[in-house]
């Protein structure tokens, strides 16, 4: 069977979206999703999204990672399906979506998405990290000379080590001035180093004004794959209208031969 499916990027992060409100496509057959993931024998991406009806809000997102597993929140696969819903017709500007994680508000402009992400009651403070959950988990630590590190080594050795098999993403951060970080990530479910994770810079921009490195409420993430921002306001120790800004494109649309 010949399966239509977009490609989409957001500053690097990239995933393979399909239009499944018809629901034809095989939600529980984890090894097509990861071959459809796969760089060299299939399409190649961080991660699989399904857009589908929903019976309250515009539509609904369903997140596979990479190894097929259906994933917790995307950040970045968010705003790419925000930017596929506009190009489907189902909105305009505006718009309310459901995930993993719950509903999700976004605007759009151009390339631009405007991503709401969940409120943040707790950033977990260790000596040496710091640990959160922006709909997904984050490991955020503070590392010199980033563009050195050995982020694959390190990070799987902290995914495992530290969290056991459910895992945690690992973020490494650099930082550049007050309201600008250096960020690369070690995502689980691909199981190695991303160009740009979503929840990840959230969770960095979040963690870094937390332990005082950043005084200011819209924080700038360098990642490999392109620059992102975060805004948010802190009220009573809670992060509130926690925004992730940043580039959504459509790359190109295809079909591949599979059996479903």
């Amino acid at each position: 069977m010949k399966l239509s499916f977009y490609k989409y990027q957001g500053t690097g992060n990239d995933f393979v979206i399909i239009d499944n409100r018809d629901l034809f496509f095989p939600k529980d057959d984890t090894k097509l999703v990861a071959a459809l993931c796969e760089r060299r024998f299939g399409i190649g991406a961080d991660g699989l999204i399904l857009l589908e009806n929903d019976e309250t809000v515009d539509f609904k997102m369903v997140y596979y990672n990479a190894d097929g597993a259906e994933g917790s929140m995307c950040g970045n696969g968010g705003r790419c399906l925000v930017s596929f819903a506009h190009f489907l017709g189902i909105f305009e500007q505006e718009t309310t979506f459901r995930a993993v994680d719950g509903l999700h508000y976004a605007t759009i402009e151009g390339d631009f998405v405007r991503l709401k992400m969940q409120d943040v009651d707790d950033v977990h403070e260790k000596p040496a990290y710091s640990f959160l959950d922006t709909g997904s988990p984050h490991h955020v630590q503070l590392v010199k000379d980033l563009s050195g590190f050995k982020v694959e080594k390190e990070g799987k050795k902290l995914r495992y080590g530290l969290y056991g098999q459910a895992g945690s993403n690992i973020n490494f951060v650099e930082q550049e001035n007050d309201e600008t970080f250096q960020v690369r990530t070690y995502e689980r479910g691909v199981e190695a180093e991303t160009y740009s994770c979503g929840t990840g810079v959230t969770a960095v921009a979040l963690a870094m004004h937390k332990s005082g490195k950043t005084s200011t409420n819209t924080v700038k993430i360098q990642t490999l794959g392109g620059e992102l921002s975060i805004s948010f306001k802190q009220v009573d120790g809670k992060y509130t209208d926690v925004f992730l800004i940043g580039p959504a494109v459509q790359v190109f649309k295809g079909e591949i031969t599979c059996s479903i």
